[in-house]
């Protein structure tokens, strides 16, 4: 049996952590052409092959409701950040495809928000990284 206060204070110690971390990291996103939320967006769909993704994709991985989602898809759309289109294989999903100016926004943001990462997470060695990457895959598969 799990002791509870120990696993209490691992999930105070996690959850602190990655509020510090997202709060300092929020900087990142100061006088760039996307705020955070759109990046996040941009993220999924610009990974996604041919820079395409369907909309429940991109609402699985964000931290909002789906309202949320769809209203700032529908912003990222009017300011040419992104395309969205009827999914064919599902009448009521959108897909998302990332324009030219898009992605050169994400790519803009991306290089310098990922030295930012590296250079929080440095607090750790390489060892502890693929451990705390583990750690993190088996408490989501959980």
């Amino acid at each position: 049996m799990t002791d509870r206060k120990l696993a209490l204070e691992a999930w105070e110690g996690l959850f602190r952590a990655q509020h510090e971390l997202f709060t300092a990291m929020s900087a990142d996103f100061e006088n760039t052409p996307i705020t955070q939320s759109e990046y996040d967006v941009l993220l999924t769909v610009a990974r996604a092959p041919g820079m395409t993704a369907r909309l429940r994709d991109v609402t699985t991985n964000m931290l909002i409701s789906q309202p949320s989602v769809s209203r700032l898809v529908d912003r990222m759309v009017a300011r040419g950040l992104i395309t969205k289109r009827a999914d064919p294989e599902d009448g009521r999903g959108s897909i998302l495809t990332a324009t030219d100016a898009g992605a050169r926004s994400f790519r803009e943001v991306a290089t310098a928000h990922s030295r930012s990462i590296v250079e929080r997470m440095s607090a750790l060695d390489e060892e502890e990284l693929r451990h705390l990457r583990r750690l993190t895959e088996k408490l989501r598969a959980h």
